[in-house]
């Protein structure tokens, strides 16, 4: 069962500072562990690829949950060059 089931590739696919052109895929995993920041955009799998050519940014951001805690979520972005 467990052992005959294909693998899924997921992860971080370019890492900080890396080139990317529109529609390159940077992240594929399952549910929200990284947020689309600026020029990226999640696809219906949780997949989060690039909307514009430019260079990839990792960072941080404080989200407020509905119970009060305040969790840091990454955020992925990609800088512009033009």
């Amino acid at each position: 069962m467990g052992s005959n089931a294909r693998p899924k590739y997921l992860g971080v696919k370019i890492q900080h500072g890396g080139a990317v052109r529109p529609g390159a895929i940077i992240i594929r995993q399952r549910g929200t562990n990284y947020l689309a920041g600026e020029n990226v955009k999640m696809g219906k799998d949780f997949t989060l690829y690039s909307v514009s050519e430019g260079v990839v940014q990792f960072s941080t951001k404080r989200k407020n949950k509905f119970n009060g805690r305040i969790a840091k979520k990454k955020v992925v972005s990609v800088k512009t060059t033009k």
